[in-house]
This record gives C-alpha cells, sequence and structure tokens, in this order.
C-alpha cells in the first residue's frame, strides 16, 4: 500500500526556492518512469482518498488567465464503459485503413486501450465558456484553454504515477460520438479519455518503442538557437547527450 500523507502545505513549498536532492529526484523518476499504460491492470480498486489526490493534483495544474477550464467525469460503470470500448473499436478499425500496408500487421498486434480491465476511466473536459467573460491570454490564441486542460491531465498523470497507478489515454474515438454517449453539451470539449488502475509494475521503456513501432528522438537533435533550424548551443546539446545515453 501507497502512504496516505497529506499534501506539503502550499505556502511552506512556494517559499523554497528549490528541492532538496531526494525531491527532486522523486520529480524527475515520475517524469521518466511514466507510462501510457494500456494493459496488465490489476483487479484491486482506486481507492476514494487516492482518487481524490490525484484528482486535487490535476486540478493544481497551470491554466492561462486561471481559467480552470477542466472538469472529470469518473465512469465506474461497467455498461458505459462497454460501449465506450465499441466506440474505441469502431475508430480502430476506420484508423486502421489509413496506416500504410507495410505497418499494418503491428498496428493490429498493438494493445491501444483498457477501457473495461482498468478499475475505472475519466474524462477530462475542456469547458470553453468557463472564461468567456476573460480575454486574459486568450485573446489572440483561443485555444489556450484546451492547452491548459491538457496541462491537468499531465499534473493527473504524473501523480498517478506516485501513487502506483497506472494511465492510458484512449485517443482513438470519435469525439462526436463520445460526446453524445457522455451527455457533454455542446460547449464542452472532451480532451482525453484515461484508463486508470493499479498496475504490478512499469515497463521499463514505452510499449510503443519496445514493440518497435517508433523510438524515441534524441532531445539534443531539437534544440534550436535563436530561431527554427538555428544553429549553436552546442554546450547545452552536449550536456543534454550526457543525460541521454
Amino acid at each position: 500500500m501507497f502512504a496516505t500523507h497529506t499534501p506539503v502545505n502550499a505556502v511552506d513549498a512556494a517559499a523554497r526556492p528549490a528541492f532538496d536532492d531526494a525531491d527532486r529526484e522523486a520529480v524527475y523518476r515520475a517524469i521518466f518512469t511514466r507510462r501510457d499504460v494500456r494493459s496488465d491492470f490489476t483487479d484491486e480498486p482506486v481507492d476514494d482518498p487516492t482518487l481524490a489526490r490525484i484528482l486535487n493534483a490535476a486540478h493544481h495544474a497551470p491554466s492561462v488567465g486561471f481559467m480552470q477550464p477542466w472538469n472529470f467525469i469518473v465512469i465506474r460503470d461497467r455498461a458505459m464503459r462497454e460501449q465506450v470500448r465499441d466506440l474505441f473499436l469502431k475508430a480502430r478499425g476506420e484508423e486502421a485503413a489509413h496506416i500504410a500496408g507495410d505497418r499494418q500487421a503491428l498496428y493490429r498486434k498493438l494493445r491501444l486501450e483498457g477501457i473495461c480491465e482498468s478499475a475505472l476511466n475519466l474524462c477530462v473536459t475542456c469547458d470553453r465558456e468557463r472564461a468567456r467573460d476573460s480575454p486574459l491570454g486568450r485573446w489572440h490564441n483561443p485555444e489556450m484553454d484546451v492547452f491548459s486542460t491538457v496541462c491537468a491531465v499531465q499534473n493527473l498523470w504524473l501523480s498517478a504515477r506516485t501513487e502506483g497507478i497506472g494511465v492510458g489515454w484512449v485517443s482513438i474515438l470519435d469525439t462526436t460520438a463520445l460526446k453524445s454517449l457522455l451527455s457533454i453539451p455542446n460547449h464542452v470539449v472532451p480532451v482525453a479519455y484515461l484508463c486508470v488502475g493499479r498496475v504490478p509494475e512499469f515497463a521499463p521503456r514505452p510499449e510503443l518503442e519496445t514493440k518497435g513501432w517508433r523510438s524515441r528522438l534524441s532531445p539534443s537533435q531539437l534544440v534550436m538557437s535563436e530561431r527554427f533550424g538555428g544553429e549553436g548551443e552546442g554546450q547545452l546539446k552536449v550536456a543534454i547527450d550526457k543525460l541521454t545515453r
């Protein structure tokens, strides 16, 4: 079982300019060992205190203009989840038709959801009218509410990892059909449909990497200087490469 400690006092934590070594390493461990979990969920339920901590962490994500546009639909009902899985199967069949022929076989072998196997599902949504009276940060970039909601998903994912809970993002879904099934209003956008549950272990590498779908890019090759495609930052790239070998 995992500790049920209360979060560090936010005021005290904010006053410290940097984490100590143990805390810093814990944050990096959560980042580097987080996985998109699609299978191997256990039968153990996710208790409400643990789920509450995870959702509270998600709610403390950054949001442009402090709009906090997210909502979290908790889906436990088996029949409802079976309907969502049917939506996934239909969407996967449609997506498969667009996968190149030589990749089709591998694509069909990949496990891309754990909708009914996980303890519960979460649908994270973005209410696009929640901050409609405040243009702060959105006047030129109206999509910032959706981007802010994605930050909440990342917070949720990392906090779940610290609790030993796996999360899998099911992106192969028809958004219109999902909104109808979950009675989501027109002005609300489903951003992430997540499978959530305890797992016996976390894989050392992402499944899509180990199955040969794609390799991780070298971060140093993605760093540019002053402008897109700009050369430079040699010392920084060397430092990055030392971390990723």
